[in-house]
């Protein structure tokens, strides 16, 4: 089912509304400076909070469901475009769906009913699964159905977020937190299998390597476990340790599979490979310091700002290149943004891990590296995302 998309009807609609990348990227890459910046303020100057939830929970909440998944969902928007040759959400309608995730983050600010913001928050992800699934579903492109249970759990699980504020479910904001953050890994173990290996062959002219089904279940079906085991945590922590050993393995030598090493004279070749190598070093360091609480907590960074916040940038730029009709690897000269992750990550993980008495600095010091990092994208990509494709093509 292939729509020709109308020239003359696309050239009125703005082109920040021609696509789904355009919007969530852009103001995902705005929001993750404002976020970490109002919670590096709140974290280290002890004033009172102006948030109408609680601060740490606002924190974990607004990184998965604020930033990433304005990320994920734009991305979905587009790349369902590609993969049914239906025209992609555009326009008012993208519109509407852009102001459901606008409103739900800035309701936080205003003294209403938590109960509205979860509303407009889930419609926001409920509106986003709808125009993904109906493409695939009347395309019968059961391939990328994949991604529908998986926005299905998001909602629930953004549901249940707003509940534990409330006390009302029988596990912890924290236990949920942990399985979104396993979902997050899931997501990307998926996605990373089908495009990294790919982008890499492409780009160096290499043969790229079959998939291992065996090894594709041990990569990823422990983090499954693993994120259903977040709500028992009476469980015995040699399960857990296990299961992150099995998975860290199993991801490092797919990783290896993927001739990253052969990548090094492009950086959204190389960033791809380096942020996603966060992954398996994070979930072999959690097995072996399962039994340390400090240690153990503090390496979920490792996932979220290696893993998700740096495989987010890579893909970002890259994206905003290819679908902006711009030659993808003459772009702008990105490095400083992933080196400015990079040492932010280390930072928050290694500096917390080694000297705790410090934390107040690591936190400023992984700051200024994050806004660095998505504030760069915002300075370089976001005049992309607000003109028409340079190649006069539609979207």
């Amino acid at each position: 089912m292939l729509n020709i998309v109308d020239k003359q009807k696309e050239e009125r609609i703005p082109p920040v509304l021609r696509l789904g990348f355009r919007p969530l990227f852009l103001m995902a890459g705005i929001y993750a400076v404002f976020s970490i910046a109002v919670w590096v303020w709140l974290f280290t100057s002890g004033s009172p909070s102006p948030l109408n939830v609680p601060t740490m929970w606002w924190h974990a909440h607004e990184m998965l469901f604020g930033v990433a998944m304005a990320v994920v969902a734009g991305f979905l928007l587009t790349a369902v475009q590609t993969w049914t040759g239906v025209k992609g959400t555009s326009g008012a309608r993208l519109a509407f769906i852009v102001m459901l995730w606008l409103l739900a983050r800035i309701l936080f600010w205003i003294d209403v009913p938590l109960s509205v913001i979860a509303i407009v928050d889930t419609a926001f992800l409920a509106m986003t699964g709808w125009e993904v699934g109906y493409r695939v579903v009347v395309t019968k492109r059961w391939r990328n159905l994949f991604f529908i249970p998986m926005l299905l759990v998001a909602v629930s699980a953004n549901l249940a977020s707003y509940a534990t504020v409330k006390g009302m479910p029988p596990f912890s904001s924290n236990a949920l937190w942990q399985a979104m953050l396993w979902w997050f890994m899931i997501l990307i173990s998926v996605m990373g299998g089908r495009v990294i290996p790919f982008f890499t062959a492409k780009r160096f002219q290499l043969e790229s390597p079959k998939p291992l089904l065996w090894l594709d279940i041990l990569a990823i079906l422990p983090l499954l476990l693993l994120a259903v085991m977040s709500f028992f945590p009476l469980l015995p922590a040699l399960i857990s340790a296990a299961l992150m050993a099995t998975a860290g393995l199993a991801q490092a030598y797919r990783l290896y599979r993927w001739q990253g090493l052969k990548s090094m004279g492009e950086p959204l070749v190389w960033s791809l490979h380096l942020f996603y190598l966060a992954l398996p070093i994070g979930l072999l360091a959690k097995a072996v310091f399962i039994s340390n609480p400090w240690v153990s907590h503090t390496l979920i960074h490792l996932f979220a700002m290696g893993t998700l916040a740096g495989v987010i940038l890579a893909m970002i730029a890259r994206v905003s290149m290819g679908h902006t009709g711009r030659e993808i690897y003459k772009g702008p000269k990105f490095r400083f943004a992933y080196a400015s992750l990079v040492l932010a990550t280390l930072v928050r993980v290694v500096g917390a891990i080694v000297w705790p008495e410090y934390l107040q600095i690591w936190v400023i010091i992984a700051g200024i590296g994050w806004a660095l990092a998505f504030g760069g994208f915002v300075m370089n990509f976001g005049p992309m995302l607000l003109k028409a494709r340079v190649d006069g093509h539609p979207g």
